[in-house]
């Protein structure tokens, strides 16, 4: 009886110690991420790629500090446009037939802005109750932590974070399109230190049965960059 309760106070022991909070859960991904280095800089610009269906697509994104963002997508010698200038987002897209600026709607324009390396956003989803932990699931066989952000407009995101490196693994989305609820599913990986930032090089995403790819392909901190460039109107 004694080895029994013995065996017991050792197994909830080891349950306590390996059970994480929300807050360490967010402080150790912050860390592993090095977020706290991303604020000392003042702009940063990432160029590469969007491989899908066997067709390349440049991509080029440049954000500012502390909330400026634009990224520009070529798509057969057309360029589509999101941009936040600080107050607010504007976009191109000549694909729906308009190469005139659009004033986004204010859920588009925060979704814009999560992009931005400048804005830890998963702190501030703690500090303003938006998160919970939702237990742990299993990403390609390795075991993550499930972090659910309930987000504006109705929009939920499940982050699945690895339980040992600390980093994304795996991102659930599910967006409202055209009326129609649609999961975007997308799993950055390849993670390198670049130019003082540590980014997943690489991210394939399925969306309804398709699957595309963004690759980075160059990184560039503290460059040159007038606030002329997020203004779109």
């Amino acid at each position: 009886m004694k080895k029994l309760f013995l065996m017991l106070t050792c197994l909830l022991a080891v349950a306590v110690v390996g059970a994480q909070s929300l807050e360490e859960i967010v402080k150790k991904y912050s860390q592993a991420n090095m977020l706290d280095k991303v604020g000392s800089l003042k702009t940063i610009k990432i160029t590469g790629s969007m491989d899908m269906m066997g067709q390349a697509i440049p991509v080029e994104i440049w954000m500012k500090n502390p909330d400026k963002i634009k990224s520009v997508t070529s798509v057969n010698g057309q360029e589509i446009i999101q941009a936040f200038d600080g107050v607010k987002g504007y976009s191109v897209n000549p694909m729906m037939g308009s190469s005139e600026p659009v004033e986004m709607s204010a859920d588009d324009a925060k979704q814009i802005q999560r992009n931005n390396m400048f804005q830890n956003y998963m702190v501030n989803y703690l500090k303003n109750g938006q998160l919970t932990l939702e237990g742990e699931e299993s990403v390609n066989g390795t075991p993550a932590h499930k972090v659910k952000a309930t987000l504006e407009g109705g929009m939920t995101l499940n982050m699945f974070i690895d339980k040992t490196s600390n980093l994304l693994v795996k991102t659930s989305a599910t967006v409202n399109s055209q009326g129609m609820e649609v999961v975007v599913d997308s799993y950055p990986s390849d993670y390198k230190e670049v130019s003082g930032l540590f980014l997943p090089m690489k991210t394939k995403t399925s969306l309804q049965g398709m699957e595309f790819v963004q690759t980075y392909s160059k990184v560039e901190v503290n460059i040159p960059m007038e606030d002329s460039i997020f203004k779109l109107k």
